[in-house]
Order: structure tokens, then C-alpha cells, then sequence
């Protein structure tokens, strides 16, 4: 699971939330960094848990 959130006082504890869960979880500050993950990690990668609304040149929908 890749979580994306410009927030690390939402991202991080959503991460350990899933982790505690089962989950093998990516995390990513921002679409950039996700969509690098992605492209290391994209066949470990089965969901994607992303805010809608992040600064820079892509925001969650379009990632």
C-alpha cells in the first residue's frame, strides 16, 4: 500500500495504522514522490491511499 499525504501528522499515522493492520506500507510526501515509489516499488504496490488536495504540480486525482 503506497500512502500519500503532504501532512506527516496525517501520513505517518495512517501509515502505522495499516502497518499495525498487516500492511506492507510506502509512504510519499507528495505525487513526485509517489509516483517514484511506484515506479521502484509498483509490483509491491496493490492500493493507493492519497489526499486529494496537495500542493505542487500534481494533486491526488491526477496522480
Amino acid at each position: 500500500m503506497l500512502v500519500v499525504d503532504d501532512e506527516a501528522l496525517i501520513r505517518i499515522p495512517v501509515a502505522m495504522f495499516l502497518e499495525d493492520l498487516g500492511w506492507r506500507v510506502f509512504e510519499a510526501g507528495n505525487a513526485i514522490e509517489a509516483i517514484r515509489s511506484l515506479e521502484q516499488f509498483g509490483t509491491s504496490i496493490h492500493v493507493l491511499f492519497t489526499d486529494i488536495h496537495m500542493p505542487g504540480p500534481m494533486d491526488g486525482l491526477e496522480l
